[in-house]
């Protein structure tokens, strides 16, 4: 006789090679719709440095209009990326609720490339044909969903953090000793300060660099702050935690001090590429790909954004948020067109060129700062939210040391 699990879902048996099929096809569709996502962002960029050369034929469309710039460059960009957005804000409505792999919702996911194809390229195609004043008012939405985007990196971040620091870190109640947990803190942490030397000879070539010496030496405080909170004795976080978010602002750091326009005495140690450099070209093609894993890794990070994590995973059960996938690309096709535009709508963009600017500085700068904070509110909230408990009369039990 056959036992049902509670919930009335079908033990591991019963759904047998079918199940596993549309499981593996539901996990090949996480890559095919990154392919859709990566050749989204070689669109946006073909339009806004080669479109006004290439593409003739919008000049006849009339919100283009002849010599206008308003399908291309920044304009360009910013009608790709609605279209990419309206594509996977479809896939989104579509699939929200999706629970079982035999329903046509999994289905539509999974398959009907065809269709989906066809929705695509209408998708890319209608906010050619809308009137300019919505792309700028698209334009500014973006960048809310730009920041909503950088939001939930952080947030995958910080449980990628943890997922390494209960994997590879021992429990601070027991005698062994993670090896490997800390050959990765010294890692993170020789690459850290390492980091911070490195910042320190490319970005400071004199002592009037002001703004940079205070952004790296902020950076470099942070990291002890970081350090000392998680080694405090009521926090016991360990090294793999803060080790790692050291590494993460570090780059963060490096990133925005990359993005300062290279026309200051302070990038007297960095070569001034020209457009169409070989090396111009190969950093534009790295950045595309970080922008593709990003959004990626964040996606398919669907754990992290659910509110409960203990749910049995059955066989039927798909194997991740349809939903929460979606929406986070449609929240990675803004973030790739503020990046193209460098979060200036109306900026004058040079070719090859991606997240250059006193903005794109700016917005890394609190990323990085805002990113440090909600870490170390993540290490001292348990001790601070006991502490309230124990003030306001609560009760909290003794845990016994082993």
């Amino acid at each position: 006789m056959t036992v049902i699990k509670a919930g009335g879902a079908a033990p591991c048996g019963d759904c047998g090679g079918a199940c596993e099929a549309r499981r593996r096809q539901s996990l090949r569709a996480r890559y095919a719709y990154g392919l859709v996502f990566f050749a989204t962002n070689l669109l946006a960029w073909f339009v806004r440095d080669y479109g006004v050369r290439a593409l003739h034929g919008l000049h006849h469309v009339p919100v283009c209009g002849a010599g206008d710039s308003k399908c291309f460059q920044s304009g360009g960009v910013l009608r790709v990326s609605l279209g990419c957005f309206i594509f996977f804000w479809l896939m989104f409505a579509t699939t929200f609720g999706t629970r079982k792999l035999h329903e046509a919702r999994n289905s539509w996911h999974s398959g009907c490339w065809i269709l989906k194809s066809l929705v695509y390229f209408v998708s890319i195609g209608i906010p050619f044909i809308i009137p300019n004043i919505f792309i700028q008012l698209y334009g500014e939405i973006a960048r809310l969903g730009a920041g909503i985007f950088l939001l939930l990196q952080l947030i995958s971040m910080l449980h990628f953090i943890s997922w390494c620091n209960k994997r590879w870190m021992p429990d601070p109640g027991t005698n062994q000793c993670g090896l490997f947990g800390l050959f990765l803190s010294t890692i993170c942490y020789i690459a850290s300060f390492a980091g911070i030397g490195v910042l320190y000879f490319l970005y400071v070539p004199n002592s009037s660099c002001a703004f940079n010496i205070f952004t790296i030496t902020w950076t470099a405080i942070l990291i002890l702050i970081m350090i000392a909170v998680s080694l405090h004795s009521k926090v016991n976080e360990g090294l793999l935690s803060s080790g790692i978010m050291s590494s993460y602002i570090v780059f963060l750091c490096w990133s925005a001090l990359h993005s300062e326009p290279q026309t200051g005495k302070c990038h007297s140690h960095m070569k001034i590429a020209k457009d169409g450099d070989w090396a111009t070209i190969v950093s534009f093609v790295i950045a595309i790909c970080s922008i593709v894993m990003a959004t990626f890794s964040t996606g398919i990070d669907t754990k992290s954004f659910q509110f409960r994590n203990d749910e049995v995973q059955l066989e039927e059960d798909i194997p991740y948020s349809y939903e929460i996938f979606h929406i986070v690309f449609a929240m990675g096709a803004m973030y790739f067109a503020m990046l193209f535009i460098s979060w200036e709508l109306n900026h004058p963009t040079r070719k090859w060129s991606i997240d250059v600017g006193s903005a794109s500085t700016w917005v890394k700068i609190i990323n990085e700062w805002f990113a440090a904070s909600i870490y170390i509110w993540k290490l001292i909230s348990p001790v601070v939210l006991r502490n309230e408990f124990v003030n306001d009369g609560g009760f909290v039990p003794h845990r016994p040391t082993v």
